[in-house]
């Protein structure tokens, strides 16, 4: 089920921003939904995924939208666009080891890597369209899909017109449409054509859809997804703004903790680690949407994946707001949600800007921006930090200790792109991994102190010790460490999307 989808450096010497290890992407998550939103001014570019498992002929979506859709408001996408931005906003594992303290260092510059359709006929015994006070305002085929435009007056009308029309609408979805029609909302409804669907491996391969319009209110609907829902779901949330980014303006707002020091282990199990974590900025607060990343969406640092490119931009949506290609920010929301927990759409409005999670470690290796901090850019990012401090024999009267970098003795790595699943102790337990074991610091702001370490049975590695910074250290803010260059209110409600799915189980 798709919550509202389916129905059915580098730079100067100063800073290097960490070799990149793993990102908890979509794939940790069993029940995840992913959507991208373009957004400006009055225009929104909506971008659906559907991960619909199931036979084709059972597979319908509907779409509340606030405007009669024609065929040039609706496309198909590539699905891998949908990896490359969940990729790049992923929260993100990376590593530091420190140099020689003994080693004169050199600085070296470095380039910065980022850079009349069939099959509704009404059949004979059931009401026709016009009897249950719905309306036909459109339709139109695009790519595999069958579409309907619809516009109703009545919920109990629509909710019988969808059901005889083979959808397999969840039970107490009634209710839940009627303000959808009482605020005269359209309904963008879509069908497979089987003749037209590829399959891989045996399974249907269906086109994630596109569509654009034009409204003063900006929302995602929650509500009927959630009648969907079997058990714990993730909803991801990306936004891409013209320099700004956006949180709810009806949910309580959190960010994910970040800059966190964290074991050795966690690279092997990255997805336990972040679950937990996020559980733990979450706990007791079942009406909040986390901010993962918030970044301009041309640069990244550490760079998993290369930026989106403009033609990216364009794919998602720059082609019908005057491709526009420079500018546009990056924001993640993450909610998490169960099947009981019944919320209002989601209401987005513009926030000011923030940084996190970026800069190396100090001499101590400490690293700040730990929570957000105001700024004129967007810069925040969930990054997480490995830190190998230097092991070797110190031959020189006074080592620096403190100077963090690449892997000893081997050239600069590029970006690797590995998503983070969970692993089968955190599918055991929820989720529930042991974060004090897997922190080697306090997060005093979500109630987590660093388990006791056992003692060690020999000497100990050489642990950092405090001393002065390097004198051609700089303020972070001036640094080519996550600064990128350049860069409101409430937007109210726009539009209502749920899923309806009639899915089957293989192991049913």
């Amino acid at each position: 089920m798709m919550l509202p989808l389916l129905l059915a450096l580098a730079g100067p010497a100063h800073a290097f921003c960490g070799f990149y290890v793993s990102g908890a992407d979509a794939s940790l998550y069993n029940n995840a939904t992913m959507t991208v939103l373009m957004r400006d001014g009055t225009r929104t570019v909506l971008s659906m995924q559907n991960s619909y498992q199931g036979p084709p002929e059972d597979f319908a979506m509907v779409v509340p939208v606030p405007v009669v859709l024609q065929k040039e408001n609706v496309k198909t996408l590539p699905p891998e666009i949908f990896s490359r931005v969940d990729s790049l906003a992923a929260p993100r594992l990376v590593e530091y080891w420190e140099t020689d303290p003994c080693q004169v260092m050199v600085y070296k510059e470095e380039s910065r890597r980022g850079n009349g359709l069939p099959g509704l006929a009404v059949p004979t015994k059931m009401k026709a369209p016009e009897d249950l006070g719905v309306t036909i305002e459109a339709q139109f085929e695009v790519a595999e899909y069958d579409v309907v435009i619809l516009s109703a007056k009545d919920s109990g009308g629509l909710d019988t017109w969808l059901r005889q029309e083979g959808y397999n609408i969840p039970k107490g979805a009634e209710p839940v449409l009627r303000p959808y029609v009482e605020a005269g909302t359209k309904f963008f409804v879509a069908k497979v054509d089987v003749e037209k669907v590829t399959f891989q491996d045996g399974a249907a391969v269906l086109s994630p859809l596109r569509v654009h319009y034009d409204s003063k209110e900006f929302s995602l609907p929650v509500r009927l997804g959630l009648l969907n829902s079997e058990g714990e779901q993730d909803l991801l949330v990306h936004i891409l703004a013209k320099g700004q980014r956006y949180e709810t303006a009806n949910y309580e707002n959190a960010f994910i903790p970040t800059n966190i020091r964290v074991t050795n282990g966690v690279r092997d199990d990255f997805g336990d680690f972040y679950d937990a974590l996020f559980r733990r900025t979450v706990v007791d607060k079942p009406k909040t949407v986390v901010t993962e990343y918030a970044w301009d969406a041309s640069s990244c640092d550490p760079c998993p994946t290369p930026a989106l490119n403009p033609g990216e931009l364009a794919t998602l949506g720059t082609d019908v707001m005057g491709n526009q290609s420079y500018g546009w920010v990056l924001t993640r929301l993450h909610y998490r949600y169960t099947s009981d927990a019944l919320g209002e759409d989601l209401v987005f409005q513009a926030a000011p800007p923030m940084v996190g999670g970026r800069g190396t470690p100090d001499a101590n290796g400490e690293l700040r921006e730990q929570q957000p901090q105001s700024s004129s850019v967007n810069n925040f990012q969930g990054r997480y930090v490995i830190l190998h401090p230097w092991e070797g024999e110190l031959t020189c009267e006074n080592p620096q200790r403190g100077m963090w970098g690449g892997p000893p003795n081997q050239p600069m790595p590029g970006p690797m792109a590995a998503g983070a699943r969970l692993g089968a102790a955190a599918k055991a337990s929820d989720g529930k991994a042991n974060l004090p074991a897997l922190v080697d610091q306090d997060i005093p702001w979500i109630g987590v102190v660093k388990a006791a370490e056992a003692p060690k049975p020999s000497a100990t590695p050489s642990t950092l010790t405090p001393a002065d910074p390097p004198a051609d250290d700089i303020e972070l803010e001036d640094s080519q460490c996550g600064a990128v260059p350049g860069g409101g209110g409430l937007a109210g409600l726009l539009l209502a999307l749920a899923a309806l799915t009639r899915r089957r189980r293989s192991d049913l």
